[in-house]
């Protein structure tokens, strides 16, 4: 599929940001190519092409991460978090990585760009305390997995959001008891000819 601008792409999925937001967009893709040259962050490596895969990818979900606390998992690069924090100023942003050289790359984004809303966490997911209203995930683990590492920082009524490319009929039907699909979303992110799905857990009472 061809390349899309940042402006065109965002007026696909119907989001409405200000030039602020766009141009930390594209200033946090340029950070992260920058730093991915030592630290070896994402497969990706042309710029314009980090817009759809990237940033397009990971704002696709935005209609659905509420109004948080959100903890995102496994963030390695600052997908999807980095871009949700910059779109949403008013949305409290976690971020939890086990390695520390993309902890490191995550802190350094978050004073560069001037994100007030994010914390980052070098530690271990299961490791970690805390309440959340959203969990996202963005190539972390199969469904299982990221739920039960997880499941003890879900706050009552909150969600999981599981980033996933072609729908995963197989890891649904693997789910622990008491874990439930509310809802398996098709996304369509202008710019990339892939299959992408959100899919939305919850737990059963």
């Amino acid at each position: 599929m061809s390349a899309i601008s940042l402006p065109a792409g965002l007026a696909e999925l119907g989001l409405a940001l200000p030039d602020e937001a766009q141009q930390k967009l594209l200033a946090f893709r340029d950070l992260l190519l920058k730093w991915n040259k030592t630290y070896n962050l994402t497969a990706l490596r042309d710029p314009q092409q980090a817009i759809a895969h990237h940033l397009l990818d990971s704002l696709a979900i935005l209609p659905h991460v509420g109004d948080g606390p959100l903890l995102d998992v496994g963030s390695g690069g600052g997908l999807p978090g980095i871009p949700l924090a910059i779109a949403r100023p008013d949305l409290a942003v976690s971020m939890v990585d086990a390695v520390q050289k993309k902890a490191t790359f995550l802190q350094q984004a978050v004073i560069e760009l001037g994100l007030k809303n994010v914390t980052v966490h070098h530690a271990r997911v299961e490791e970690m305390v805390g309440r959340f209203a959203r969990i996202t995930a963005r190539a972390f683990a199969e469904l299982d997995l990221f739920v039960s590492l997880t499941r003890h920082l879900l706050a009552p009524d909150g969600r999981w959001l599981a980033m996933k490319g072609v729908r995963p009929d197989a890891e649904i039907a693997a789910l622990p008891a008491g874990i439930m699909v509310d809802a398996i979303i098709p996304l369509t992110v202008p710019g990339l000819d892939a299959e992408r799905h959100l899919i939305i857990l919850k737990a059963g009472s």
